[in-house]
């Protein structure tokens, strides 16, 4: 046992590290601990050995598919109802767009540009088609925007653009069997069941000292992701529909959501990032630097010619129409996730992987700089903005 408690040690000494490199920088957590992996185990692997890091380890596994899924649930359960109804041809029509051309064209460069193959193609369309909810949440946050009728619209678009990333992510590398039947039949019966049981458990067994409701989400996440996988799936596909069916019983409870986001930054979702950073190949992107370019300018040119015309086409001025499409173009967590789904099923290799991550990694920090630095609403900013530890709290969540 003292391998493992070493290597807790380390890995909570690692997470530590990024979480204060995060605050002396300002950017999302989840951004530092991939970077801090992605150093980690060059360095460690370079004094010690490429399994020192122990990112193989079965334990480490674990806690890190948990974080991935528990994240998932919760960027799902962060929806606001009742703009995604009011708002929803507008919120609908920047996901869609903020999807579809950016997976299109970032699949067509990998395959025909970097001469990548169908599948890994594919992924990429995938992984680059994504939405950060993490750095839009974290900057709607820290500039009160969060609390305004535009920054409510832009977070239903981004988790709208997500969930349709999740959904490519499962239909087209998921084997199609009599098992993918049973875990659609399964996972729809809990979604409808879900809303109408989890509010009534949690109205008998709120606010208990042995933390009922949090074992109760864990017990419905952990079964479907069991299905998910048992039907060769990905098990943060079911995660992200259960965050958003419970999306109102969650909204009310703000205690609870609280409570399990201390679980999932606190513990698990650093040992999924760091994991991720860790596999990304520094040599692979020194050798390749012009393929890392060419990914993220295809995101980011892909995003801006699908968004921004469908702001304007909903009547919003430019400044805030350029906001929109510029936050829009963000990547963070579901780019990482489906960057490492593809390289744990042997859909891309180690050298696309850490192109792909890269790119990710790109787009979460140059459209955010100049979003801020040129195109902010200044009229539409709260006459009290929130403080800086709320801001922070707000990017942890990412």
């Amino acid at each position: 046992m003292t391998h493992v408690w070493a290597l807790a040690a380390l890995w909570l000494g690692l997470a530590l590290g990024a979480t204060l490199l995060s605050i002396w920088l300002g950017v999302a957590t989840a951004l530092s601990e991939i970077v801090v992996g992605t150093v980690a185990q060059l360095v460690i692997g370079a004094l010690i050995g490429a399994a020192a890091l122990g990112a193989g380890e079965s334990w480490i596994t674990f806690l890190s598919g948990a974080g991935a899924i528990v994240l998932t649930f919760l960027a799902g359960a962060e929806l606001d109802p009742t703009v995604l109804r009011s708002k929803f041809k507008e919120a609908g029509a920047l996901g869609v767009a903020g999807f579809v051309l950016p997976f299109l064209v970032c699949a067509a460069v990998a395959r025909f540009v970097l001469h990548w193959g169908v599948g890994p193609s594919w992924l990429a369309g995938v992984a680059l088609s994504t939405t950060s909810v993490a750095v839009v949440y974290a900057v709607m946050l820290e500039l009160g925007l969060n609390r305004t009728q535009f920054g409510k619209t832009l977070l239903a678009a981004c988790f709208i653009n997500d969930l349709l990333t999740v959904l490519a992510l499962g239909l087209i590398f998921a084997p199609f069997t009599w098992r993918t039947a049973v875990f659609g039949g399964g996972a729809a019966a809990a979604l409808l069941a879900l809303p109408w049981l989890t509010t009534r458990f949690f109205a008998r067994f709120r606010d208990r000292p042995s933390e009922p409701e949090t074992k109760f989400l864990l017990l419905v996440l952990f079964g479907l992701g069991a299905l998910a996988a048992w039907a060769d799936s990905e098990p943060v596909l079911p995660a992200y529909l259960v965050g958003m069916a419970l999306a109102g019983a969650m909204g009310r409870d703000r205690a609870l959501v609280r409570r399990v986001r201390t679980l999932t930054f606190g513990l698990l979702t650093p040992f999924y990032f760091l994991r991720a950073g860790s596999f990304v190949s520094v040599p692979a992107l020194v050798a390749a630097p012009a393929a890392f370019f060419i990914l993220l300018a295809a995101k980011m040119v892909a995003k801006i010619v699908g968004v921004f015309p469908v702001t304007r086409l909903f009547g919003n001025p430019r400044r805030e129409s350029a906001y929109t499409t510029l936050l829009m173009s963000t990547g963070l967590t579901f780019g990482t996730i489906s960057s490492l789904y593809g390289l744990t099923h042997h859909v891309i290799d180690q050298a696309q992987y850490s192109l792909l991550v890269a790119a990710v990694i790109g787009s979460a920090v140059v459209p955010t700089l100049i979003a801020n630095a040129f195109w902010l609403p200044h009229h539409l900013l709260p006459a009290d903005e929130l403080g800086v530890d709320e801001a922070l709290a707000g990017a942890d969540a990412g």
